[in-house]
């Protein structure tokens, strides 16, 4: 028995033992895992963990500087007062609340009925019907290249197309097509941004979605009640909301009035008080991120200048949701600098009003005006049509229009370049004003199978023993293959990139074109390509670049860069002014003083008599050029160009008018050249200008 309790006791005691053991090992891998999980969340995960506890009890934000001004000057009066084209103005940024939203779908097409329905269908009615001019003009220029008609033929084919077009119209089958249509894209767009906001209001759990930026107080007005009286029973009128202190009121209740699932705060926004004046120098600030970013224009080359730098503002929460002050990290944001322009308000806008009546005038494409200090290169104006609202960027369907025509559209300048090629020849010494040639109105070229022919030959055919002057008097183009031919093709070619045409000229705007002088820069020019550039063909070019090298004329046959900005103000109050920057000489000051006489005679004795001003000495020259489409001259349709000089005894500054394809008229005398004296008389009387001539 004893055997028995004693075999028992150690049993038991065995049991024991074992359990003690799990016991202890139980604590041990528990002991462990603790160890190895402090470890994990201390050591490995410690930056996650640490992000997480500040996300409780810190708050940091992006302090977004004020974005600097871009200012012009008025000389009106002698004075020189400023004028804010670029600015910042507090707006309204409307953002939803994803999770409170019970309706996506629902809520999705009323902020389509109220942001992009109108907008959309404005845009696809002005699309449609340009289409339609578009297409109406394609016909007619089809029946004008058709060489196989008769001129006979021609004027009945035309004159049917012309009532076709005119019976459309009348009979209103033309607008219900359009309106047909205009149905059927709205539709197909409706689908695409209603499915685009219901994905970001579907988010679970999403807090804030920006919905719309840069909301004025009127629109917001607007949307509050077109919101309210979607689901309300009683509706509102946008007149009887106000804001008062971050909130919606409705005035005659007193009560404010809420959106489920939408609210809005007061930001910053770019803000253009001039509106589409300038608007393709300024370009506009996109908001993609909060600070937004510069495009086009200046906005764009000089983005980092206007940004400023972002500061930063890191804080402790208290309980009670309070800011706990002690500590605090802050990086004092930097606003931007100022930029100051040399363009003058008055002339801007004199300019730019003259122009869009010219265009709208002669029904024409576009045109440009650029106007420089004759001395200097300084911009006084620039200006194209069509331009844009850079506050409403957005509503633009063709984004080719945020581009500056003035730089960046490059076309066959035509008859205005006659004087580049008549200074090349004098200044090589291989002519003088009073160099003759006989003009036959036409010349073969070696290997081009048709005649070049000058623009009266079908009138006055050939002229007989004429002079320089009489050449660009009468814009003949034989009188320009001719002085081209006097200092040879290599010697041209190498004179016209000193004039600076294939090259950009530096301007401190983006998206600047070349131009095209590749016919010219061969080993071995071409007889016809030499031939053709002497009179502004066969070579493309930028407005800018035609009337900076007209500059040279104006300076002593020196090249000026162009320029726009002429100060620039940093915050720090420190100021950086910007020079005039002398590019080189491209001709002789005696050179220069010769083409400007000769010029004066085409004003006083040539085609370009309506440049003439009572009181003052004025040179210049037009241009007309075909326009090639597919690598072939287009018959019925020409740009036209002048540039001009005033005083020419004096130049006080330099002006390039350009209209793109108007209608009804074939040359630049009766559509750029009425627009540059218009501007040009404005602009003697502006800024006093001696007159000088009885």
């Amino acid at each position: 028995m004893w055997r028995n309790q004693k075999n028992t006791s150690s049993h038991r005691q065995g049991d024991n033992n074992n359990r003690l053991g799990l016991v202890v090992a139980i604590i041990f891998l528990l002991t462990g895992s603790l160890i190895y999980r402090l470890y994990y969340i201390q050591v490995s995960q410690s930056d996650m963990y640490t992000a997480l506890a500040a996300d409780q009890h810190e708050i940091s934000s992006k302090l977004i500087p004020d974005r600097g001004k871009i200012i012009i000057t008025d000389s009106a009066g002698g004075g020189d007062t400023q004028y804010t084209l670029a600015t910042n103005k507090d707006f309204y940024l409307l953002y939803a609340i994803p999770k409170d939203i019970v309706n996506p779908e629902e809520a999705a097409s009323n902020l389509y009925d109220f942001f992009d329905q109108p907008r959309i269908a404005a845009n696809l009615s002005s699309s449609l019907v340009k289409n339609t001019e578009a297409d109406f003009e394609t016909r007619l220029s089809a029946i004008n290249n058709d060489d196989s008609l008769t001129p006979e033929d021609k004027q009945k084919k035309l004159a049917d197309e012309i009532k076709r077009q005119t019976d459309l119209k009348n009979s209103g089958t033309l607008a219900q097509q359009t309106e047909i249509k205009k149905e059927q894209e709205l539709a197909s767009e409706k689908a695409v941004i209603i499915d685009a906001y219901v994905k970001k209001l579907s988010r679970p759990g999403g807090v804030y979605t920006i919905i719309e930026n840069k909301v004025s107080d009127d629109d917001l007005m607007k949307f509050y009640a077109f919101m309210n009286n979607k689901v309300a029973t009683s509706t509102i009128n946008a007149a009887d909301l106000s804001i008062s202190l971050g909130k919606v009121i409705n005035n005659k209740t007193g009560a404010e009035l809420n959106i489920t699932g939408f609210n809005f705060e007061i930001k910053k926004f770019r803000y253009y008080p001039e509106e589409n004046i300038a608007s393709h120098l300024l370009g506009f600030v996109s908001y993609s991120d909060e600070a937004g970013a510069g495009s086009y224009g200046l906005e764009e080359f000089f983005n980092e200048e206007l940004a400023g730098k972002i500061g930063s503002l890191k804080g402790e929460r208290g309980v009670d949701n309070s800011i706990i002050v002690d500590d605090r990290e802050y990086v004092k944001p930097t606003p931007g600098s100022d930029l100051l322009l040399t363009i003058d308000r008055s002339v801007e806008f004199y300019a730019c009003d003259q122009l869009k009546k010219t265009v709208d005038k002669f029904q024409a494409i576009g045109g440009t005006v650029i106007a420089l200090d004759a001395k200097t290169g300084a911009v006084l104006a620039m200006c194209s049509v069509p331009d844009f609202d850079p506050n409403n960027y957005q509503n633009v369907s063709d984004m080719a229009v945020f581009k500056n025509p003035a730089i960046f559209d490059q076309y066959e300048p035509g008859s205005v370049f006659k004087a580049i090629t008549m200074s090349i020849a004098l200044d090589q010494g291989k002519v003088t004003p009073s160099t003759t040639y006989k003009d036959a109105g036409e010349i073969y070229i070696d290997g081009w199978s048709k005649p070049i022919k000058n623009s009266d030959f079908s009138t006055k055919g050939g002229h007989g023993v004429v002079d320089m002057n009489f050449v660009l008097e009468n814009s003949l183009n034989t009188g320009a293959i001719f002085a081209m031919r006097q200092a040879g093709a290599k010697t041209f070619a190498d004179y016209v990139k000193k004039y600076g045409f294939g090259e950009k000229t530096g301007i401190e705007l983006g998206s600047e074109a070349s131009g095209d002088i590749n016919n010219l820069l061969r080993n071995n020019i071409r007889d016809v390509d030499a031939a053709t550039a002497s009179f502004g063909q066969g070579i493309s070019v930028t407005p800018l670049q035609m009337v900076s090298a007209y500059q040279v004329f104006a300076n002593k046959g020196y090249l000026m860069k162009p320029f726009i900005v002429k100060e620039i103000d940093h915050p720090d109050g420190s100021k950086e002014t910007i020079s005039p920057v002398q590019e080189r000489q491209v001709i002789s000051e005696k050179t220069a003083t010769t083409i400007l006489g000769m010029l004066a005679n085409v004003v006083q004795s040539g085609h370009a008599k309506k440049a003439a001003v009572p009181g003052y000495y004025i040179g210049g020259k037009t241009g007309t050029a075909q326009i090639p489409v597919n690598g072939k001259y287009v018959k019925d349709r020409f740009n036209h160009t002048f540039v001009g000089i005033v005083p020419i005894d004096n130049p006080r500054f330099v002006m390039l008018t350009y209209i793109d394809s108007p209608k009804g008229v074939t040359y630049a005398e009766a559509t750029a050249l009425p627009l540059w004296t218009n501007i040009a008389t404005f602009m003697l009387q502006y800024y006093q200008v001696p007159k000088t001539r009885s």
